[in-house]
């Protein structure tokens, strides 16, 4: 499964500084533009994960069911500021 979510990029001196306004604590920093949008595809994943795992946590093995499945993030290109 992906899920398209929205990366804001910021720049600040020689980082770039990501974050994605859907899914709070999702932040992320980089030399490069692309570097910070790895490091916030890999956060939001984390945390996504981390939340699917709280939810299930307390429900019977046979409510969970055999299939796990990890949402893997796609993020759009937007910049805020003075980026290039």
């Amino acid at each position: 499964m992906t899920n398209e979510f929205t990366a804001i990029f910021e720049c600040d001196g020689d980082w770039y500084i990501a974050y994605c306004p859907e899914i709070p604590g999702a932040n992320a920093q980089g030399r490069t533009k692309d570097e910070a949008r790895e490091s916030l595809a890999e956060a939001i994943s984390l945390i996504l994960a981390d939340r699917r795992e709280d939810m299930l946590r307390g429900l019977p093995d046979d409510r969970i069911g055999s299939r796990r499945r990890y949402a893997r993030a796609s993020l759009s290109r937007k910049s805020a500021g003075n980026s290039p």
